[in-house]
């Protein structure tokens, strides 16, 4: 696995990967799975593990060089961003598995990990650990993955089981809009034994130190979001630019390019998506720089919301100028489009997600444990 030290080098890996995803787009979307040549490439550049503890053979990346990554690779390909994006979000746990269960479930660097928090699941404790049983929605990336990180409801608590995907049946559950290639099936585990080594609490904060693990987990996984999300929304301005150069409307001899109306459309969709962006990654600073304080939490949530939304709203712009070129299955920006609105539709960046960082702003109460 080649080792990559520094974000220079991560992005001209994510620069190669974006690129071979936009050529494979058409098929991981028909698949609903990455393409197997983009799946390897991938891998040999450890991607997967831009959130693995180092001394867990990951790369433990801080955020913004992970979620410039993600950008990068979603630029090419939503789908394909998403799942980096995802497998990142998910490695960050190994920070909060005792010794033996991370070393077994991280054992293999150029495997994947895939996640799902939400306590979907129930426990029974039993001697050695406790026996799983529930259903997953959203397992986004569940088919490349070796293991999905499971949240799950023991005496009341809110827990999370390392369950390989061998113990796991996939449900064929992802026919959808958008992030087709995703491949988010729902996971069923039925009476799943899983020894305490292999337990977590996320709430309970990590046992591994490192700066990485000291930024919230929370903000980190709606960044993650909203990473796929820009970057989609960069590939479909790429998309569009090129589209105008070479269509004429029906009855003008004029491109899209050389009309007035499309330049000063083009001209706002770049500035919205620039300063989305700059606020984006100002947020990620501030929190890694801080402490972070509560303010710079809510500045996270902000900052992954508003990016999420402002880049639907320009791929959205950007389908509507396109016209009769959009239209059509296989045209590129009608994945975009579709991409975009299925990313926006995530709890974590949906258009209620601006309610909580709302209430802190203005001074009313608040429960601020999940920002």
């Amino acid at each position: 696995m080649t080792v990559l030290t520094d974000d220079t080098t991560l992005l001209a890996a994510a620069r190669t990967i974006a690129d071979l995803a936009r050529e494979s787009a058409p098929t991981t979307e028909s698949a609903r799975a990455l393409a197997s040549p983009l799946l390897d490439a991938i891998r040999a550049e450890g991607l997967f593990s831009l959130g693995v503890p180092q001394s867990l053979g990951g790369l433990e990346r801080p955020p913004a060089e992970t979620l410039a990554v993600a950008e990068t690779i979603a630029r090419g390909d939503a789908s394909t961003g998403w799942c980096v994006s995802i497998a990142a979000t998910s490695g960050l746990l190994g920070a909060y598995l005792p010794d033996e269960g991370a070393a077994e479930v991280f054992a293999d660097p150029r495997s994947a990990t895939a996640g799902v928090w939400a306590p979907k699941g129930r426990g029974q404790a039993v001697d050695g650990g406790v026996v799983v049983s529930g259903r997953w929605s959203f397992c986004s990336g569940i088919g490349h993955a070796d293991w999905l990180f499971a949240g799950f409801v023991l005496d009341g608590v809110l827990k999370v089981a390392a369950l390989p995907k061998s113990s796991l049946e996939v449900l064929d559950t992802w026919h959808t809009t958008g992030l087709r290639g995703t491949g988010s099936h729902d996971s069923v585990a039925r009476d799943v034994f899983v020894p305490s080594s292999r337990i977590l609490s996320v709430l309970d904060g990590p046992v591994r130190s490192g700066a990485l693990y000291r930024f919230p987990v929370f903000g980190f996984f709606a960044l993650s979001v909203a990473a796929a999300a820009l970057g989609n929304a960069f590939g479909a301005l790429d998309d569009f630019v090129a589209l105008a150069g070479r269509r004429s409307p029906l009855g003008s001899s004029r491109t899209l390019a050389e009309r007035s109306s499309t330049q000063a459309a083009v001209a706002e969709s770049s500035a919205a998506l620039r300063a989305a962006r700059a606020f984006f990654y100002e947020a990620v600073g501030e929190a890694w720089q801080g402490g972070p304080s509560v303010q710079e939490r809510v500045g996270l949530r902000l900052a992954a919301t508003h990016a999420t939304r402002t880049a639907r709203q320009v791929v959205s712009n950007l389908y509507d100028l396109a016209g009769g070129g959009a239209i059509y299955d296989g045209a590129a920006i009608q994945r975009r489009f579709r991409d975009a609105h299925t990313a926006s539709a995530h709890f974590q960046v949906n258009a209620a997600s601006f309610e909580l960082p709302g209430r802190v702003l203005l001074g009313v109460p608040a429960q601020t444990e999940q920002l």
